[in-house]
């Protein structure tokens, strides 16, 4: 079978950044400094610039172009771009070919992945197992999302947790015995449809469409039960990173990089103490990008690899958690 590595990434935040003292000084919410950082480890995120046309396929076509362009890599010469996101600019066409078109993929097919902040994983899964199976040979997977579009800005519980951002991979096919960096080992995926009621937005869909009745009742937003999500991330989280590591043969000794899902650093803190991670082993961006879903594995790993924070031989795991529920984790030797 064909081995899948990891060409190069990308990243694209909005140049608006939005401190903490927004929520409490400009928009009059029951909160503080001290509050916000106590419970999320957030300090600053971004948002888009809605008047200047930026939006999930924009941010997700900027990533996409730093990642062609750190590989010397056209765009007509990407087989496909799988993008995961739960803001798409519209409920169809897929934001992928929105992308498609912004690059100048002329031969590359489109499509999305929803699988709420799970979405880059499981995207990036589908793309991996398309390279090993020989569909393909050189993908871009982004994840990203334009939270800022579905946050109900009274709730002071779900508005100061989510930024806009994304991120891109260029993954493609390596030859047996090839020298390369980057390669994807292993996945493990799981999902449990009962916590949907926990974590979801209940207007828009085919179930509840858009009327004045789902506005007014404000179905349009971000609905979170925060500490049955927060008990079921850190379990979830730590268990399936077990998974993997064990059926690698490794143990949390081994590895040398931990890219979590950027939810909430009490939950990211939670399963690094559980592998028994120090925190130099943690790359953690949440203080200053906050929650962007799909974006948040994609971002911090391109920043990562800009730190100088992997050398030869290198295992990283990835791990997230989110909306359905849903969950997993990858292993990439570097």
């Amino acid at each position: 079978m064909t081995r899948a590595v990891l060409r190069s990434t990308g990243r694209y935040f909005p140049s608006r950044v939005v401190p903490n003292s927004y929520f409490y000084e400009e928009l009059g919410l029951e909160t503080s400094e001290e509050w916000i950082r106590a419970r999320t480890g957030i300090i600053t995120r971004h948002m888009v610039d809605r008047e200047a046309g930026e939006a999930t396929a924009h941010m997700c076509t900027e990533a996409a172009k730093q990642a062609l362009e750190r590989a010397g890599v056209a765009a007509e010469d990407v087989d496909g771009i799988i993008c995961a996101t739960n803001t798409p600019d519209f409920v169809f066409p897929a934001t992928g070919c929105l992308i498609q078109k912004n690059l100048g993929a002329t031969g590359a097919f489109g499509w999305d992945v929803q699988a709420a902040c799970s979405g880059f994983l499981y995207a990036l899964a589908q793309g991996v197992g398309m390279i090993k199976a020989g569909i393909s040979k050189r993908l871009l997977i982004c994840g990203g999302d334009t939270m800022s579009s579905v946050l109900d800005y009274t709730d002071r519980n779900t508005c100061i947790i989510f930024g806009d951002g994304a991120g891109a991979f260029l993954i493609e096919a390596a030859e047996e015995g090839e020298e390369v960096e980057g390669e994807f080992l292993d996945f493990c995926l799981h999902a449990d449809g009962r916590g949907a009621e926990f974590l979801h937005m209940p207007g828009g869909g085919s179930l509840n469409p858009s009327s004045h009745a789902t506005v007014d009742a404000g179905m349009h937003f971000v609905h979170q039960d925060g500490r049955t999500v927060f008990k079921h991330a850190v379990k979830r989280m730590a268990d399936v990173l077990q998974e993997l590591i064990q059926k690698a043969g490794l143990t949390g000794a081994d590895i040398a990089l931990f890219v979590p899902h950027q939810a909430n650093k009490r939950i990211v803190d939670a399963c690094a103490k559980r592998l028994g991670m120090e925190d130099s082993k943690v790359m953690l961006t949440l203080p200053q990008w906050a929650n962007t879903t799909a974006g948040t594995i994609p971002t911090s790993f391109d920043l990562a690899i800009e730190q100088g924070r992997l050398k030869k031989g290198d295992y990283v795991v990835l791990a997230t958690f989110g909306a359905g529920f849903t969950w997993g984790a990858s292993l990439i030797r570097w």
